[in-house]
């Protein structure tokens, strides 16, 4: 999930919404668009109305949800698809984490943080997540405890196989798409209304899932059944979704 900034007309003046975007993959492994809204603020009564009308329209099973940090998404999510856990997205993650050092030791940083990502099991990859904050305790204090206050979040993946890690510790594999929404978009500008932003983001989606329903699996059927097993969800086995995120 994600929040795509856009500029509208409305009151007689220019004002930013944000179209609240979502995509998943289904137990048949495949990539599928499950919703887009536009809403004032992205706050948590927004993410909160978008998760509710996603469920009124029959999203239920639902894993693990893969987002940039959204204010209120996490609390939208507890309430609205209980069970679910949630993962930072570790890019955006990353270049957060950037900011809390000077520009000169960022290199350093960056690639100490990529050996977290690295690691060849779950209890390895938490164990080097605790080696980074204490490397960088002594230097970068503030980086350090950062990294520290991120771990559940940046970690989630780790609850599932290691096959899936790739697809869904970050938003990456979303980015095709969201540079042709971006392409579109920029093009237009200021919308008039809100439906106008519907109508064109939601032509580039529907393309777009078009192509996922003739593509090959996302996630094979042997992946898919090691992640039902998890311990992080235990029920609804035949209808378990994983939500990720689009990025912006």
């Amino acid at each position: 999930m994600d929040a795509l900034t856009q500029k509208v007309r409305g009151g007689g003046r220019t004002v930013n919404v944000h179209a609240l975007i979502a995509a998943g993959v289904t137990a048949e492994g495949k990539r599928e668009i499950l919703g887009i809204e536009v809403t004032s603020s992205e706050d948590g009564a927004g993410w909160l109305a978008f998760l509710r009308g996603l469920a009124a329209r029959g999203l239920s099973g639902v894993q693990l949800v893969t987002s940039d940090c959204h204010a209120g998404l996490r609390d939208a999510i507890a309430s609205v698809l209980p069970g679910a856990s949630w993962q930072r997205c570790r890019t955006h993650y990353h270049r957060n984490l950037l900011t809390k050092v000077p520009e000169s030791a960022q290199p350093w940083v960056s690639t100490l943080v990529r050996t977290i990502f690295g690691q060849p099991d779950a209890s390895s990859v938490r164990a080097r997540h605790a080696q980074v904050v204490t490397a960088l305790e002594a230097k970068f204090p503030a980086a350090a405890e950062h990294l520290d206050d991120a771990r559940d979040d940046i970690l989630a993946f780790t609850a599932f196989p290691r096959e899936a890690w790739r697809q869904i510790w970050s938003n990456n594999p979303q980015e095709r798409l969201n540079k042709e929404v971006r392409r579109r978009t920029d093009v237009v500008g200021i919308f008039p209304n809100r439906d106008a932003i519907i109508r064109l983001i939601g032509a580039v989606l529907a393309e777009q899932n078009d192509e996922w329903t003739e593509a090959r699996r996302y996630m094979g059927a042997e992946i898919l059944a090691a992640c039902r097993k998890t311990p992080a969800q235990e029920e609804t086995p035949e209808n378990k979704l994983i939500i990720e995120a689009i990025s912006a």
